[in-house]
């Protein structure tokens, strides 16, 4: 199931950004505020806006929006450390 959002088109023309660049800035910018909001996690966040890990991360970091790491994540990431 996917979903199209309509914008009509005076917003998308007002939008200051180069036509081929708007789609992407736009699924970045709504990955950014579901995730801030905690609606996403940084998973589904990451491919929503179409980035690999490194790059949401720095993408979040230029926003100064802090990860979100809950104790059950550093549990997760300690066991697979461990696991070699």
């Amino acid at each position: 199931m996917g979903l199209q959002i309509s914008i009509s088109d005076s917003i998308l023309q007002a939008i200051r950004l180069p036509e081929q660049r708007i789609e992407q800035e736009l699924l970045q910018e709504l990955a950014i505020a579901l995730y801030t909001q905690n609606v996403l996690s940084f998973g589904k966040a990451r491919e929503l806006a179409q980035l690999d890990k490194y790059e949401f991360g720095q993408l979040l970091a230029q926003r100064r929006v802090f990860r979100h790491y809950s104790s059950e994540e550093l549990d997760d990431d300690l066991t697979y450390a461990r696991s070699e």
